[in-house]
């Protein structure tokens, strides 16, 4: 079926590679206007549920263009409707584009005019892209709409902590953010994708993840005489080595189930053993029905291990988030929309990750889909990771983002 389009607003053609058949690009002069409100949220990070200056930034420019946001619940982050609703029976549910705007406690190492301000956060995994991406595509559909040229209602959400378990997304939904919602799209920086390409696949795109602390407790004693105690150093080496292990035979090993830890305590003399231990770390999976297993089976395997080395156990189990799961409908939205603005092959299959993203949230609730935004300099060898002091991207990423995002209003089909 096709797209219901506005007048002037042609809906392109599947596959075609040329970029003037789509209304929605976007001005140079605007281009100019984020490239500098992404250095000032690059240069004022805030961490998750704090992004008090950020969200008054981004209500201040929406407001400029004559829109209503709405701060969510929190207090931090907002959402903003685009667009009259059809007075109609029929009146179909709008496309929602999300952007997270939380910083990280990581310093900002490089040296750039426009480096953090503030001393130990820094946008190291590309959110002010992300937050100027959907700001600039709301003022472009709003000017569209004041046309009578956007064919349908958009939301954008500007949702706070995604870096905080279990992720500011179930916060922008009890605020309402997915009311009247039937799809929603969101794009994350790739710093492995050239910029001008976008990186998609349909299904998981990323990794279920959670956290986990074990506590292991014992009677102490002399390294004299362990069989009169609990030796507790080795039953936390072994809780360390046999989870993993007895988890990747009591799953589908191609449900990607791992426990990774990342810290290992106990102890503080050479002659004694201690009476307590410490161990704390992630548990990744790439398929939703073993992630929702996972608790359970995870709470098993220590239990096991620590029992067999007379060692009490302890479990704090934090669920984090679900894979995002791609829905190949939206998928092939963000395609089409992709190609109609700079050809088939600026798209690119692209890998799951196991990093995890509470975008994934929302897609417990309606059917979406999530991108990665190209940022990496063409011809630039230089290896960068995101959650990296260095981190930077390519402005240039920030018109195709946008541009992306206003073809897929206008490509959006019923």
């Amino acid at each position: 079926m096709p797209c219901d389009t506005a007048p002037g607003a042609s809906a392109g053609r599947p596959g075609s590679d040329r970029t003037d058949e789509l209304t929605g690009l976007l001005p140079a002069a605007l281009e100019t206007e984020l490239i500098a409100f992404r250095r000032d949220l690059h240069m004022h990070p805030e961490l998750g549920n704090r992004e008090f200056r950020t969200t008054a930034a981004i209500r201040a420019r929406l407001e400029k263009a004559g829109l209503r946001p709405r701060v969510l619940n929190s207090g931090t982050g907002l959402i903003c409707d685009i667009g009259r609703a059809r007075a109609s029976a029929t009146r179909r549910p709008v496309l929602a584009f999300r952007a997270d705007i939380d910083a990280l406690p990581i310093p900002d190492t490089k040296t750039v005019p426009y480096r953090s301000t503030i001393p130990r956060m820094a946008h190291a995994c590309g959110h002010d892209v992300h937050t100027t991406v959907v700001l600039g595509t709301g003022l472009v559909l709003a000017a569209l709409a004041e046309e009578g040229r956007l064919p349908h209602p958009v939301r954008l959400i500007f949702q706070p902590a995604e870096e905080v378990l279990p992720g500011g997304a179930l916060g922008a939904i009890d605020s309402g953010a997915l009311e009247g919602v039937a799809r929603i799209v969101a794009v994350h920086c790739d710093p492995k994708v050239e910029v001008g390409r976008l990186g998609l696949r349909t299904g998981a795109i990323t990794s279920a993840c959670d956290k986990i602390e074990v506590l292991l407790d014992g009677p102490g004693g002399h390294t004299a005489r362990p069989h009169l105690s609990t030796d507790l150093v080795t039953a936390a080496a072994r809780v360390a080595l046999d989870v993993p292990a007895l988890l990747a035979r009591r799953v589908d090993t191609r449900s990607g189930l791992a426990v990774t830890w990342g810290r290992l305590e106990t102890g503080h003399a050479a002659n004694v053993i201690p009476q307590h231990a410490e161990l704390a770390g992630t548990v990744r999976c790439l398929d939703l029905a073993a992630w929702r297993d996972a608790p359970d089976l995870v709470h098993a395997a220590v239990d096991e291990v620590a029992t067999l080395h007379r060692a009490k156990s302890q479990i704090n189990y934090l669920r984090g988030v679900p894979p995002v799961v791609n829905h190949p409908e939206i998928a092939g939205l963000l395609e089409r929309a992709m190609t109609a603005r700079r050809g088939a092959q600026s798209v690119e299959d692209t890998e799951q990750s196991l990093g995890g993203e509470d975008f994934s949230w929302y897609l417990e609730h309606v059917p979406g889909a999530m991108a990665r935004l190209g940022v990496r300099p063409v011809g630039d060898t230089t290896r960068r990771d995101l959650h990296s002091g260095d981190f930077d991207v390519d402005e240039g990423a920030i018109k195709v983002g946008v541009e992306l995002f206003t073809a897929a209003a206008l490509l959006d089909c019923p």
